[in-house]
């Protein structure tokens, strides 16, 4: 089998019964469709309120850029092969590898996007006379570029080294395509993708863990030792709502990573996957928006308009 019958791979997609499709089909879509409204119309709320000009705010468009982006790159295909049988599901090459590459970007991103909010919070919280100095315009760039350039060099690392091998196999046993589909088509050995993906997995989950635990030990302190029941409520209000969120995005993630190691929960596994990419990123941008006082009004105020709509 030459490489040029290998350029069409055939991929597994949505395993769902015929009698399902039709469910399976309008549940992902009205999903996605809840995603890309709750998400983009949070950042285009943001960027247009003047009073949500803030830092806090202001990096919560990097999340939920980052959430519309994952979930574009999953979702769509799935629903595009709902009503194909598995053996007419066909993916190319290059369209695998950009996949692959989105879908890990995603993921990274979602943790070093993370990272800077804990930082945020931390300078708010710890040394909130000095906010304003040190969470400047530019430090918000620098921040946003910086998260989003070490998740993209880790990324293209990742799914380089996988590019590079050759190829004698032309099935991908996953819903989506992801850096594992693609060196599993590879009969060449696999040591090197082993190594860097163990070392990828352990410098990204060990540096988030460890920042986001050891900057919410910081404020609680700080809470603790202070007598001011503002800051303190101030502190939960704002820390709620991101700790939950990482706490999501985490359990998930880390049911994939355990999943692996079990071949028989493969079908338990790739689920998860999916959820991965469909429950945080519709999470996300309820957690955030229902903590931003004027995401409340304007929800407040438009069912107040439904329920006094005058009757026909």
């Amino acid at each position: 089998m030459n490489n040029v019958s290998l350029d069409l791979l055939q991929l597994e997609g949505l395993k769902v019964s015929p009698g399902a499709s039709v469910p399976a089909f309008v549940l992902l879509l009205l999903i996605y469709v809840f995603i890309m409204v709750s998400n983009l119309g949070l950042v285009l709320l943001i960027c247009t309120e003047p009073s949500l000009h803030q830092p806090m705010y202001l990096l919560f468009c990097n999340m939920s850029i980052n959430d519309a982006f994952g979930a574009t790159v999953v979702i769509p295909r799935l629903l595009s092969g709902v009503f194909l049988p598995g053996s007419d599901r066909y993916i190319s090459y290059v369209d695998c590898a950009v996949q692959a590459f989105c879908a890990h970007l995603h993921a990274s991103a979602t943790h070093t996007v993370l990272m800077i909010m804990a930082f945020d919070r931390y300078v708010a919280i710890c040394n909130p006379l000095r906010y304003a100095a040190i969470m400047t315009n530019k430090m918000l760039v620098n921040l946003s570029v910086s998260a989003w350039t070490v998740s993209l060099l880790l990324v293209a690392v990742l799914v380089g080294l996988s590019v590079r091998l050759s190829r004698c196999r032309r099935i991908i046993f996953n819903p989506f395509c992801d850096n594992a589909s693609l060196f599993k088509l590879s009969c060449e050995s696999v040591l090197i993708n082993n190594i860097y993906g163990l070392g990828y997995t352990v410098v990204l989950l060990g540096s988030s863990l460890g920042s986001v635990t050891l900057t919410y030990l910081r404020i609680a302190m700080v809470c603790l030792s202070s007598r001011n029941k503002g800051l303190n409520h101030r502190a939960l209000q704002t820390c709620a709502s991101h700790l939950a969120l990482y706490i999501i995005m985490f359990v998930s993630g880390s049911i994939i990573i355990i999943l692996h190691r079990f071949p028989s929960l493969s079908d338990h596994r790739k689920l998860a996957s999916i959820m991965f990419h469909v429950v945080p990123p519709a999470m996300n941008a309820v957690i955030y928006g229902l903590q931003i006082k004027t995401v409340r009004e304007k929800i407040s105020i438009l069912f107040t308009k439904k329920n006094h709509r005058p009757q026909g």
